[in-house]
């Protein structure tokens, strides 16, 4: 990894567009210059609109399925790159819509392995500090004889399941990182998240916390796609972003799960949103979505102790601030995006 010649560190977040990455893009510029690289597939140009005026942050809109010349890129210029390279790579980009998955199946496939492969080429050019941000799904389904899930657990996933380009998709990219770290002796890192939520989430996209909040403020029914005995654990993404970094911060080049590992019934959920917007909406149950499913519970000592990490936003405090959002940018909050 090339020194830091100048005042601050290049750092490169691959979907930054996002719900979590422009979160992650908004804690980085904070200290160093950001590289902001989205497509948005399920990112949005009002989630990083502020950024943009900052003079630490650029924007570059590319697919990450090609390959990516930083050098051809004027707008980089100032971050002299040909001279102090890239630090740290944070790689977050891969669709992840509830409602429009069988859509961008392609796309999904794309991201978890072209896209990985030039990702993980492009640290291995600039010799940076890579973190891939893989997922829950690597582990399966739900086990009832299983409570919580450490880093080593083996997984059983259906790879030819309508959903396998996400779930074994992610497998596979996980794969690729650790096949790259061991062969080419790289700093590569792995964050298995769970479930998040937040402000700046996909509305009407099946994201069920988001819905619940703007349906709830409009008095429209919450809906749960599933019954009565949905649970999941929820991780706010403040907790989330703070683990990412960690990781990245950090000397291992290991893999850790980033989630709460306290357990909630949606249904539970959604009646503390409707007390909190003083809502007359009523909760009704439909069919799951193919990418709505409930997760497997995290344990997260490994990352307690080597990192020092542990969620410190209860479910209320989490919630009150995504309320506080939505009625703040309700008419900013589209499931749409510009350039599209």
């Amino acid at each position: 990894m090339k020194k830091v010649i100048f005042d601050k560190k290049n750092i490169i977040v691959f979907g930054g567009a996002g719900f979590l990455g422009s979160h992650l893009c908004e804690q980085l510029i904070k200290d160093s210059k950001v590289i902001c690289v989205d497509n948005f597939s399920t990112g949005t140009v009002e989630n990083i609109r502020m950024l943009m005026q900052h003079e630490n942050f650029r924007f570059i809109r590319h697919d990450i399925s090609q390959p990516l010349d930083l050098a051809t890129i004027a707008d980089l210029a100032d971050f002299k790159i040909e001279w102090q390279g890239i630090q740290e790579i944070y790689n977050l980009a891969c669709p992840t819509s509830a409602k429009n998955f069988d859509k961008m199946v392609i796309d999904t496939l794309d991201a978890n392995s072209l896209g990985i492969k030039n990702v993980l080429e492009l640290g291995k050019k600039h010799e940076a500090k890579l973190l891939h941000l893989s997922s829950a799904v690597v582990y399966g389904p739900r086990q009832d004889d299983k409570y919580k899930f450490l880093e080593t657990d083996k997984g059983v996933v259906d790879f030819t399941s309508p959903r396998s380009c996400y779930d074994e998709g992610k497998r596979f990219a996980e794969t690729m990182c650790i096949t790259y770290r061991d062969h080419f002796n790289l700093p590569i890192k792995i964050a298995r998240t769970f479930r998040t939520y937040g402000p700046k989430m996909l509305l009407n996209d099946g994201q069920m916390i988001p819905d619940f909040i703007v349906n709830a403020l409009d008095n429209i029914d919450l809906v749960i796609y599933g019954d009565e005995n949905f649970t999941t654990t929820l991780l706010h993404v403040s907790d989330c972003v703070d683990g990412l970094i960690k990781i990245m911060e950090s000397n291992k080049n290991e893999i850790f799960n980033i989630g709460s590992d306290v357990d909630y019934r949606l249904s539970e959920v959604a009646q503390k949103i409707i007390d909190l917007t003083a809502s007359k909406s009523k909760i009704v149950y439909k069919e799951p979505l193919i990418f709505m499913t409930a997760l497997v519970r995290p344990d997260v000592e490994k990352a307690k102790k080597l990192l020092g990490w542990f969620p410190v936003t209860n479910l209320d405090m989490g919630l009150e601030s995504t309320v506080e959002y939505a009625k703040a940018n309700k008419r900013l909050l589209k499931n749409e995006t510009e350039f599209s």
